[in-house]
């Protein structure tokens, strides 16, 4: 009887041991598909290193934040210096109540559907009420609302592309000397360099709009078109490459204090800039193939460029040589579709008029 307690005794134990021991590895195994998860949840959703380009510093280093409590309550214009160019901040409100900050930002583009204030890797992990979307003021254009921690101090950024769907990082600085001189309570110390603004010339590879474009330094030699100031369709021709390429032809070229741009709309939509002349230009368009605003340096003859292309996988950037043909334009009449007179219309009219005249008076004199 006694060997039968003890033999019961150890199958219990044994089976505590077994029980604890599968406790353990089914919580193990759980704590690890939690972190699979978690990691499989932001694998993906924000854009990598070699998926941007090298990017400014923002503010400076002697630089000190400024915080809510040292500014007057208020709403208030403000710059704010951005790391890249993609992502250009034309016009921002700051609102100051009680010690806290928000601002009301309008970027240049509408590649973005939202913003975070963070990183990519936090933006991801925060529930979907802390993020900024996006609303359109009266002109379209995308404003976003968010919490500002201080003023001169480099505050990370995120948007979320809204072709690449993915996170892009950034840095920016919202710039205490903008403010109006009565706005403060403290004085700003002068700083050994001044703020640069938003005059950034790189930036992660993303389709952007029209305002995003990198503007044409005044050191570019372009040469003048005899061309009147107004809006040309004219022949262009590529050449370089692979030869598979090609833009579309004639292209709308706006010419203005005697110098030219062009409208070029390539054949693919996997370019995501072009250099002309040293300086790098980005789509305008979000859709379709990619469009780019660019200077026509010369006329009638070569005009290298270069285009990063994504269609091979890694960009590569790519020469070729744009002929923009003088001579053969042709003149847009920059009136609103629907203004003025359709003549044809007119006489058609006329001519149908005429004619059921015609009929009727000569049926009436057959009846008599």
């Amino acid at each position: 009887m006694k060997n039968r307690r003890n033999c019961i005794r150890a199958l219990l134990l044994a089976g505590l041991l077994v029980f604890a021991g599968v406790s353990v590895g089914f919580a193990s195994v759980n704590l690890y598909a939690a972190e699979a998860e978690d990691e499989t949840h932001t694998d993906g959703m924000v854009a990598g290193e070699d998926e941007k380009a090298p990017a400014k510093q923002v503010g400076t280093e002697d630089m000190i934040a400024v915080y809510g409590s040292d500014i007057i309550d208020g709403t208030y214009d403000i710059t704010v210096d951005s790391s890249s160019s993609m992502f250009r901040i034309v016009k921002a409100q700051l609102t100051v109540q009680d010690g806290e900050m928000s601002a009301v930002l309008t970027l240049g583009g509408k590649g973005y559907l939202r913003l975070f204030m963070g990183t990519g890797e936090e933006a991801v992990k925060a529930p979907e009420s802390e993020y900024a979307e996006y609303v359109e003021d009266a002109d379209g254009a995308y404003t976003y609302t968010v919490k500002v921690e201080a003023l001169d101090k480099p505050l990370e950024c995120t948007g979320f592309s809204r072709r690449k769907e993915k996170w892009y990082d950034h840095q920016v600085v919202f710039e205490a000397s903008s403010l109006e001189a009565d706005a403060l309570l403290i004085t700003l110390p002068e700083y050994e360099k001044p703020h640069t603004g938003n005059m950034t010339q790189v930036s992660e590879t993303e389709p952007h709009t029209q305002e995003d474009t990198t503007q044409v330094s005044e050191t570019v030699q372009q040469e003048r078109s005899v061309l009147a100031d107004g809006e040309y369709h004219i022949e262009v021709t590529l050449s370089g490459g692979s030869g598979k390429a090609s833009v579309a032809s004639p292209a709308r070229v706006t010419v203005a204090d005697g110098m030219a741009t062009a409208e070029l709309i390539w054949s693919s939509p996997n370019y995501d800039y072009m250099i002309v002349n040293g300086q790098k230009y980005f789509p305008i368009n979000t859709e379709g193939n990619s469009t780019f605003h660019i200077p026509v340096m010369c006329f009638d003859r070569e005009m290298n460029v270069t285009a990063d292309t994504t269609a091979m996988g890694t960009p590569h950037e790519v020469e070729y040589a744009l002929v923009f043909a003088q001579g053969n334009e042709k003149a847009l009449d920059n009136r609103k579709e629907g203004d003025g007179m359709d003549w044809n219309l007119v006489f058609l009219i006329l001519i149908a008029a005429i004619t059921g005249a015609t009929v009727a008076i000569y049926g009436t004199g057959r009846k008599k």
